[in-house]
């Protein structure tokens, strides 16, 4: 990498190039190359290069000094484009650039995403180990267990859906997290509300998405699987919870007998899958059944709530700004992101005036 130049993420170069061109080194991967012909006859290749958090389309012409070098690459190489990034009506662009194949040590560095977010997302996990272990029913306690020991890595590199919410590498642990922090708050606001079953339901509700966006194991790719496409999320997270729950039972010791003062294990199992079947909320959004239980509803709009705020977040983070505080659509919002209101600065915690 040049020594003058900073090493950005593709979101940040986004964000450094508002206004005007940054010099900038990318480590990226090449998710996929195409050949393309000019309108002369000639060659240039279409590449789409990721990294943790966003991608973007690189278009490099026959007449390029690393031409040969690009089109040598294998597929999946991991890569640095150094240079001066300018927005254009074409997107993201590199001008005078150079590019070189990373070494396994850059390599590593970028597949575990920027700093940031990988401190986020270890956080985020400790929260759910937390809050899985505190369970008092030792039924949902258990098949929470089996399935983090079990699936725990796989869980941890997929995304929360391939294009509108948490769309990275590790976005379903953000996802989760936060419900789960939304859900046992509101079930401390709610008398009588199953916290254990909530924090299951959070848990549980995507887990199909484990082979439905998985990205893979080596790369910022997330490949179709034909089980996601044929089924979808939803019935895989009930067969993925009824066999853990199998698994459960027929274990030596896997606290599955009836809870003293606590309900039949067959009825706690029914109502964690009521909660991943009717997490959509409507059968139009691909809910066999709609939510009939307290714990149901609470789940279906902190998943609402969860995934609309980071939609918004998104927005003002990558979208270009229209007039003041008004930004350009991104679907599936209903219309243009306005710039929240800025919070009234306090004295103190308990303060009133000034």
């Amino acid at each position: 990498m040049d020594a003058a130049m900073d090493l950005l993420s593709i979101r940040q170069i986004r964000q450094a190039t508002t206004d005007s061109p940054c010099q900038a080194a990318l480590h990226v991967q090449v998710e996929r190359m195409q050949v393309k012909p000019t309108k002369s006859g000639s060659e240039f290749l279409e590449l789409r290069l990721a990294d943790a958090g966003d991608h973007l389309i690189f278009r490099i012409w026959g007449d390029a000094p690393h031409f040969p070098t690009a089109r040598a690459l294998p597929p999946g190489a991991f890569i640095e484009v150094s240079g001066e990034w300018a927005s254009s009506q074409y997107g993201l662009e590199p001008r005078s650039w150079n590019l070189r194949v990373l070494e396994d040590g850059e390599r590593v560095a970028l597949l575990g995403g920027p700093a940031d977010m990988r401190e986020k997302q270890e956080r985020d996990y400790a929260v759910i180990l937390s809050l899985t272990e505190g369970m008092a029913d030792p039924r949902l306690k258990e098949v929470c267990r089996l399935f983090l020991e079990e699936f725990g890595e796989r869980f941890r590199r997929t995304g929360a859906a391939r294009e509108y919410h948490h769309a990275r590498r590790g976005g379903l642990v953000e996802h989760v997290a936060q419900m789960m922090r939304s859900a046992v708050a509101l079930a401390e606001v709610y008398a009588g509300t199953n916290r254990d079953l909530l924090i299951a339901g959070v848990l549980f509700h995507d887990c199909g998405k484990l082979w439905e966006n998985c990205y893979e194991r080596d790369g910022f790719g997330m490949p179709h699987t034909e089980s996601g496409e044929l089924l979808g999320h939803i019935p895989m997270g009930i067969e993925l919870v009824n066999k853990l729950w199998r698994k459960m039972l027929e274990a030596e010791e896997g606290g599955a007998g009836v809870a003293a003062d606590g309900p039949p294990a067959e009825s706690v199992r029914l109502h964690l899958l009521h909660l991943v079947g009717s997490h959509h909320g409507e059968y139009q959004f691909g809910s066999p059944v709609l939510p009939r239980t307290p714990e149901a509803v609470i789940l279906h709009h902190v998943d609402n709530v969860d995934a609309k705020l980071e939609m918004l977040s998104e927005a003002y983070a990558t979208s270009a700004l229209l007039a003041p505080n008004i930004f350009e659509k991104r679907r599936p919002l209903p219309g243009n992101p306005v710039r929240p209101l800025s919070i009234y600065p306090s004295s103190g915690p308990g303060s009133v005036g000034g």
